[in-house]
């Protein structure tokens, strides 16, 4: 039940040395011979103590292999990290990515819950565990009205649900608003379509969802409020993305 990124190195240049002469009171000595020029050194690492950045700042956490998977177009990453594998409670930031390609914090952090049993990168149907990965955000909706989304939003009576957490908490109003993470699902469409292109026992129905006090399903839950501040601020034509998982992966 209830994913979408250096200043180069110096060259130090050789230089000429001039030949030096030496005269004396009887006669000239002849010239030293000039040594060979030093051979220019290329992608010099910079001298120790530059403070000048050899690349433009990184999200914190997000190693090489993760931030390769962060679509070239897109400029607004939502990250999710749990402390382990096992972890169900986690951390959310919203950063975004300027001209320069230089990421910051735009909103956050925030706690999150995440699926009972943590975190897995081959998620199936009932495992009680979160999708590890890079996915797209694309679509929203819920019980409730629009909050002020920019993305594609729907308004349903059948994002009500009832019933019990696993930890005893109510489970009402959990769906008032969603934002679909395009995991086994297909973009572009209401968080309620059941279409599953990699099969129904991939699970999917994975959402970032209002949180009702416990570890979901397999989703990740915001408080009320801080939800609806995402939704407000993601913005389809940045091409946002999720990036979620346990620290160790994510930083990879």
């Amino acid at each position: 039940m209830p994913v979408r990124k250096g200043a180069p190195a110096l060259l130090s240049a050789g230089t000429l040395c001039a030949a030096l002469l030496l005269t004396g009171c009887a006669r000239t000595a002849p010239p030293t011979p000039a040594p060979a020029p030093a051979t220019p050194t290329p992608s010099a690492a910079p001298a120790a103590g530059d403070a000048r950045p050899d690349r433009a700042p990184r999200i914190p956490g997000i190693g090489p292999a993760t931030l390769a998977r962060i679509p070239d177009g897109t400029s607004q990453a939502f990250v999710v990290t749990g402390a382990t594998v096992d972890s169900n409670t986690a951390t959310a930031v919203l950063h975004e990515r300027d001209a320069a390609g230089r990421w910051t914090v735009a909103a956050g952090p925030w706690p999150a819950h995440n699926a009972l049993r943590g975190w897995t990168a081959d998620h199936d149907a009932g495992d009680l565990r979160t999708p590890i990965g890079v996915f797209r955000l694309g679509d929203a909706g819920g019980r409730l009205p629009d909050p002020g989304a920019r993305l594609p939003y729907d308004q349903d009576e059948e994002f009500a649900i009832s019933g019990t957490g696993f930890s005893g908490e109510s489970l009402e109003g959990s769906f008032d608003h969603v934002i679909a993470i395009d995991y086994n699902r297909v973009p572009g469409r209401t968080p309620l379509d059941k279409e599953r292109p990699l099969g129904a026992e991939k699970g999917g129905g994975v959402w970032i969802h209002v949180d009702h006090g416990g570890p979901t399903q397999a989703c990740v839950a915001l408080e009320r409020d801080i939800l609806r501040e995402l939704l407000v601020a993601l913005d389809p034509a940045r091409e946002p993305v999720v990036v979620m998982g346990p620290a160790p992966e994510l930083a990879r």
